[in-house]
């Protein structure tokens, strides 16, 4: 996943590209309007970032070049100001979300997590890897076209490695998937251990593979590899 970052506070900026780099995405940074501008003329991006409020330009207008050239990014409005206007007026010309400073950069990425997962759904309500298939409106999961019984947390977690499919996912991304806001709760990761184990479980049972391997020291990841 590619995502521009377009925020004027340096450290900020800095602060975020960071984060999100080690949360595995591939970041572009710019400053200011004339660059963001710039980037968004040659590259395309899974998702944008953009502090309305810069020092040569107005973010909004920013939205409307991005809408009027078709480009499919989601877009993430990053203010100071916690503006209704400002809010709808973002939200109305294309942006997806709103959020406002100052945030954990936790919440930041449960925001682009959800509009990701959000545009891949819209585009097609199943979702495959090989045999294994699932449907995200009636909730179902098939291997080999046998529809197989899932709970709904084995269903969100597998579901969580197709949308990410070649990624390692640690541990503590899992949980808080998994947790949302409840994270705090959980003593250890044991549950996840559970889940996987039972995933698998049911996958071979019902002539799939095992495509779910451990990364030590890392995580998991989904891949034929």
């Amino acid at each position: 996943m590619k995502i521009l970052i377009i925020e004027d506070e340096i450290e900020l900026l800095i602060a975020i590209s960071n984060y999100l780099v080690k949360e595995g995405y591939v970041c572009e940074l710019a400053e200011n309007f004339r660059k963001a501008r710039e980037k968004l003329s040659i590259y395309e991006y899974d998702i944008i970032l953009l502090d309305i409020s810069l020092p040569d330009g107005n973010g909004m207008d920013l939205i409307k070049i991005i809408r009027n050239n078709q480009l499919k990014s989601g877009i993430i409005i990053v203010s100071a100001k916690n503006s209704l206007d400002d809010k709808i007026s973002g939200l109305d010309l294309g942006a997806d979300d709103y959020l406002t400073k100052p945030f954990q950069l936790s919440e930041l990425n449960s925001r682009i997590k959800a509009i990701i997962r959000r545009r891949q759904f819209d585009v097609n309500s199943t979702i495959s890897f090989r045999e294994i298939s699932i449907n995200t409106d009636s909730k179902t999961v098939h291997v080999l076209g046998n529809a197989l019984s899932f709970t709904k947390k084995e269903f969100d977690l597998l579901l969580y490695f197709m949308v990410n499919k070649n990624r390692v996912l640690t541990k503590e991304a899992l949980a808080e998937h998994l947790w949302e806001d409840n994270i705090d709760l959980a003593d250890n990761f044991n549950f996840i251990y559970t889940h996987l184990n039972n995933i698998r479980s049911k996958i071979k049972k019902a002539g799939g593979k095992d495509y779910i391997s451990t990364i030590y020291g890392m995580g998991y990841k989904l891949s034929d590899s």
